[in-house]
């Protein structure tokens, strides 16, 4: 059983062929990849999914690239954006920028410049994100892979830590059993969705002072569990 641990691709372009051959490039560079059509389609994954970076086409039907970005920095998401065009006009570029694009490439481009321009911006911010992470009485090493409670180490296994980075990456936000199975496990592993149950009670019984009575890791009665934080 693999955990997905590449970093994550949302591939926002309208343009089927374009779509295919950028999907088949960063899968088979070793990146974990969805693509989207349009732009509600790619807004929509990006605040569910929660990508690493975005490739984001400026033309998109119904809602376009700019106000795709727009509608994600207003939330506060701060997933790294490189903006896609055919337009190549300096107004374009200036507007993407201005409202949090962290990039800008022109079509046609070069596959291998644009994966160097991904793989550049995901170090850049890999670096900007903390490595010591906590809440209440427990302190997360994400780097190290070091959980303490009250300043004693606790042991995790690899699952189970890779289940409370993906919670603490979502931190308040409701998750159902199948977005922890696919984001966790892996879409292509089969596993029944009570598994999820179990390792939340592991989860519970290591950090919570009362599992029974869980501060942290709760419960949403037929829907999933969050994480709620200091």
């Amino acid at each position: 059983m693999n955990l997905k641990t590449m970093n994550k691709i949302l591939i926002v372009e309208d343009e089927a062929a374009i779509r295919m051959a950028l999907e088949d490039d960063f899968t088979l560079a070793g990146y974990q990849v969805k693509v989207a059509g349009d732009g509600h389609e790619g807004f929509a994954t990006a605040m569910t999914w929660r990508p690493d970076l975005i490739l984001l086409d400026v033309m998109l039907p119904g809602m376009d690239g700019i106000e795709v970005c727009r509608a994600l920095r207003q939330r506060e998401n701060e997933v790294p954006i490189i903006m896609l065009t055919a337009k190549g006009q300096e107004v374009d570029r200036i507007v993407g920028l201005e409202i949090g694009a962290d990039d800008y490439v022109t079509k046609p481009f070069s596959p291998r410049e644009l994966q160097a321009r991904v793989k550049a911006i995901l170090r850049r911010s890999s670096a900007t994100r903390p490595t010591v992470r906590g809440f209440g009485n427990i302190e997360i090493d994400l780097d190290g892979h070091n959980v303490r409670k009250d300043g004693q180490p606790i042991n995790l296994t690899a699952l189970e830590f890779s289940l409370l980075r993906y919670f603490l990456a979502h931190h308040g936000r409701v998750l159902t059993r199948d977005e922890i199975l696919d984001a966790v496990w892996g879409e292509d592993v089969i596993v029944d969705a009570r598994t999820v149950d179990t390792h939340v009670a592991n989860l519970r019984r290591k950090l919570e002072r009362d599992p029974a009575h869980p501060q942290w890791l709760l419960g949403v009665r037929g829907v999933g569990y969050k994480l709620v934080v200091d």
